[in-house]
This record gives structure tokens, C-alpha cells and sequence, in this order.
């Protein structure tokens, strides 16, 4: 994955943007609208005298259902803390809906000066405030560390007429309101990467058909039931599928290829997104505690089971924390807003 300091580029169509330039024009256009990762070494665990046991039950709020990307990484998490000794128990809270805002909103109203609890979230969660702009947003937790990113798998059922990019592109250019996009919540990485698909077949972004589902399991089961002919989500949440044959992956959003599957770039559709996920705590914790809790997580990821949950969920490692991650979700919750009114995005 790029480094998050440097411009990061966005393909549309044939025209490809930088981080820097996509924003500025973004953001000129958004003020003409009224009212408006440096991984932990797998080599080795954390040393013993480093563990410290910093709570003796922990909780981890998920604001999303079980099964999906953000309850993977709340409970490889909490059992990493557990193998750490930070904890003797995790306990863990999953509230879905509406990209994360809901678990946000119920996360800050009872655990926002609970100096034992964390909240997973990520850039979904970004996408999700910058489309529905709800009364609580980011600025009302402190980020504590960016643990992994990974990129976006666009499937199809096994039957699916729809065999490659060049296929896709071809369907949504000639009627993209028949090709219904099941994905994340609304104003998800997965909306967005649809919008950028698309955008690159040279539709209209308003018509895009998109079904909003609240975790990776859902958006699976719509295929399987055939109430959506293309599927967006994380290799993680479409890998059972995919081995077992009921779904058939035609592109994945990355650069370079992974996980043995082409790139949408490679096969000529110039449309790329990283996607990460990160641990929060309370607004009203203290920076001691903060800190406490930092390193906890610091300790966490260098455990065993967190790095077979890496190899596992096909995870890149993104650990990243400090004045560094407070600048990068400035630019991702700004790059949010700005991808939201560029694409047409819709609630």
C-alpha cells in the first residue's frame, strides 16, 4: 500500500488524478455548494517484560454485524490483547448500520469517558459521515492506531454472463440501472469504488443502482439470492464463496495484483482504492490512558495470533499512530467529502 504521506492517485475513466489534485478541484467545487504504516516485524512476539496488563476486562465496540470486515479485525484484535496479557476477558459489542454511524453514535453516548473500552472504524466509517453528515462524527473519539488495509473484490454468481472488466464496463455503459451493485453501507469504500466503476464505463454516477448492506455476509447471500448481479467487498468476506465456487471474482481494486486476481488497471479500466481500518477510544479517556491503550495495541499486533489473522484475512499490516494518522484521516475524511460530490453519491 502507498505511504499515507504521499499523493495518492484516483482514476476516473481514462484520466488519472493525484490525491492532491482530485481534492483541490473537489474542494473548490464544494465550496460553491450552498451551505457548504509502519508495520510491527512478524518475525518475533513482544517480549515478556514489555507486557503489561492494563485492564482487567476490556470491551470492544464493532459498529458493525458479526462476520464482516470490522468484527474481524475488533476480535483478531481483542484476542491478541488477551495473548498479550493486557486483559484477562475482551468482551465484544457489535452495532450495525449506516457505515458505522450508529455503533459511533452509541459508542460516544455511553463509553466516551470509559477508559476500557475501543471502537473499530475505518474508512467506510469516513464515507459514511461525509454522505449522511450525522450529528456525531470522528472528531467526537481520538484515534489510537491504523492496524491493516486491504482492497476491494468485485464478484459476480457463477453464471454471470459478466466474465471480466471489459464485460462489466460494456453492461454498465449499455443500462447500468439492470446491473444492480451490492456493497458496504452507503457512502462505503465499496459506493464509492462503484462510482468509480461507474464513472470509468462513461454512465451517469446517478445511475448507479447500489444495494447498501451492513456486512460482507449480506452482500454474499444478495448474490447468492439473486437480488444483486455484482458484489463489492473485502477478500476476507467473498474468500468461502470464491473457493467453493458459488461466486466468481472478476477484478480487484488494488494497484499490483493480489491473491492471484487481475486489477482492474490491468485490464484496462483505469479504477484503483485502498481500503484500511483502524481502533479508537473515547473523546473524554485522558492521553495517559490514550497512551496506555496505544501501546497495548502496539504489543497486540506483534502476538501470533495477529499475524495469522493477517496471513488469514489477506490483511496488509498498516500500523500507524500519532501526529502521522491524525494527518492522514484529515485527508481521508476530506478525500470522503470530496469523492461523495464528485461521484454523485447518494444516501
Amino acid at each position: 500500500m502507498p505511504s499515507p504521506t504521499r499523493p495518492q492517485a484516483f482514476h476516473t475513466g481514462t484520466t488519472r488524478f493525484s490525491r492532491r489534485q482530485l481534492l483541490l478541484g473537489g474542494i473548490a467545487a464544494l465550496l460553491e455548494l450552498p451551505g457548504l504504516a509502519g508495520a510491527a516485524n512478524a518475525a518475533t512476539a513482544a517480549p515478556a517484560a514489555a507486557r503489561q496488563k492494563i485492564a482487567s476486562r476490556l470491551r470492544i465496540v464493532i459498529p458493525a454485524n458479526a462476520g464482516g470486515g470490522w468484527d474481524q479485525t475488533g476480535r483478531a484484535l481483542g484476542e491478541a490483547l488477551l495473548a498479550s496479557g493486557a486483559a484477562d476477558a475482551v468482551d465484544y459489542e457489535n452495532m450495525g448500520g449506516k457505515g458505522g454511524t450508529i455503533g459511533l453514535a452509541h459508542y460516544v453516548q455511553q463509553y466516551g469517558n470509559q477508559p476500557d473500552t475501543l471502537l473499530i472504524g475505518g474508512m467506510v466509517m469516513a464515507g459514511a459521515i461525509a454522505l449522511q453528515k450525522p450529528a456525531v462524527n470522528l472528531s467526537a473519539v481520538q484515534p489510537l492506531a491504523r492496524l491493516t488495509s486491504d482492497y476491494i473484490v468485485v464478484a459476480v454468481p457463477k453464471d454471470s454472463p459478466i466474465r471480466s472488466a471489459k464485460d462489466l464496463t460494456a453492461a454498465l455503459r449499455s443500462d447500468p440501472r439492470s446491473l444492480t451493485m451490492a456493497g458496504g453501507s452507503a457512502g462505503s469504500v465499496d459506493h464509492m469504488f462503484a462510482g468509480l466503476l461507474i464513472r470509468a464505463a462513461k454512465a451517469a454516477p446517478d445511475q448507479l443502482s447500489y444495494l447498501p448492506f451492513a456486512g460482507g455476509k449480506d452482500v454474499v447471500n444478495a448474490l447468492l439470492q439473486g437480488k444483486a448481479q455484482l458484489g463489492l467487498s473485502g477478500y476476507s468476506e467473498f474468500s468461502e464463496a470464491l473457493r467453493s465456487g458459488q461466486l466468481r471474482a472478476i477484478g480487484i481494486s488494488s494497484r499490483r495484483s493480489v491473491f492471484g486476481l487481475p486489477t482492474f488497471k490491468e485490464q484496462g479500466v483505469d479504477a484503483d482504492m485502498a481500503n484500511w481500518r483502524a481502533v479508537f477510544t473515547g473523546k473524554g479517556v485522558s492521553a495517559a490512558r490514550a497512551q496506555e491503550l496505544l501501546q497495548a495495541v502496539e504489543q497486540a499486533t506483534l502476538q501470533e495470533s495477529w499475524l495469522r489473522a493477517l496471513r488469514s484475512n489477506r490483511w496488509d499490516s498498516a500500523l500507524q499512530s500519532g501526529k502521522d494518522l491524525r494527518e492522514f484521516l484529515e485527508l481521508e475524511q476530506t478525500t470522503a467529502s470530496v469523492m461523495t460530490y464528485l461521484l454523485k453519491l447518494k444516501s
